[in-house]
């Protein structure tokens, strides 16, 4: 006799409730993504700065360069004074790998001298804005704050311009000389020599300027102080940045005598050799 094919109850059951559970998961859709969309692609955060560290501010400046800078060392006799005002004064900081400054501050027989030298090296603390890019923001914010004037015009652009003549600065670059000139030429009543650059074409090149053969960006204040009776104070200030750290000089000079004026040509000399002398410590 043939027998009748049979599905124990337990085995029904059992498919019904793997039907139901097949159902189910079509019916509440794909499992959830645990990318949530995202393509699994990490955003690169900002390249640090080239310095890490800065140099000794004090010990940055050697002998020889401040015997240019401040001739009244040399005319120091005393030992003691003498090597105290080599060292000059440390400006103060909490973290000399952030910033470090020095300044020195010598008299002489025909003026008084001040030179401060200040380091920042500049850490971004944004991840998409690198050190170098912070940097060059916190320098732009001083180039623009020191107001330069506009180049003056040469050559054909100076024939060109409205009522200007070829070297004459523009803007308010006379600031530079306080309205009298640079020192550095004769008055305007006096032949120029045969090749040599007119007091008007040497004013315009001692102009408040951006230099353009130091560092990655740098620029050159000069400023005479008002005055009357007294001697007038002459400021020049270079300022550049390299990479990640900024560096700002400051040089004055006051004669001692009532009307002196400092020359702007040979101030700025010393503060530009200055400049390229701390520019190869940071890269040294």
């Amino acid at each position: 006799m043939q027998r009748k094919a049979y599905v124990p109850g337990a085995a029904v059951l059992l498919a019904a409730l793997l039907a139901g559970c097949t159902g189910a998961s079509d019916d509440e859709g794909s499992p959830i993504d645990s990318k949530g969309g995202d393509t699994g692609t990490t955003a690169v955060a900002a390249q640090p700065g080239k310095y890490r560290t800065l140099p000794e501010a004090c010990g940055a400046v050697d002998h020889d360069t401040l015997d240019a800078l401040l001739p009244g060392i040399g005319q120091l006799t005393d030992a003691a004074q003498q090597e105290q005002a080599y060292e000059g004064e440390a400006a103060l900081t909490y973290d000399t790998d952030r910033r470090d400054g020095c300044s020195w501050k010598v008299e002489s027989a025909s003026a008084t001298d001040h030179l401060s030298v200040d380091f920042e090296r500049v850490v971004s603390y944004d991840n998409t804005v690198s050190d170098d890019n912070k940097a060059e923001e916190l320098y732009s914010t001083q180039e623009t704050a020191a107001d330069l004037p506009e180049p003056a015009a040469t050559g054909s652009d100076a024939s060109s311009s409205p009522g200007g003549d070829a070297g004459t600065p523009s803007g308010d670059a006379g600031r530079s000389d306080g309205g009298e000139g640079n020192d550095s030429g004769g008055s305007g009543s006096e032949p120029t020599p045969s090749g040599s650059a007119s007091p008007t074409q040497t004013s315009a090149a001692l102009q408040p300027r951006v230099l353009d053969d130091l560092a990655d960006q740098a620029f050159l204040d000069d400023k005479l102080s008002a005055g009357s009776s007294t001697a007038r104070q002459r400021t020049v200030t270079v300022v550049f940045r390299t990479s990640n750290v900024i560096v700002t000089i400051e040089y004055a000079e006051q004669p001692t005598a009532s009307g002196g004026v400092p020359d702007s040509e040979e101030m700025q000399d010393r503060a530009r050799k200055l400049a390229d002398v701390l520019a190869g410590k940071l890269d040294g």
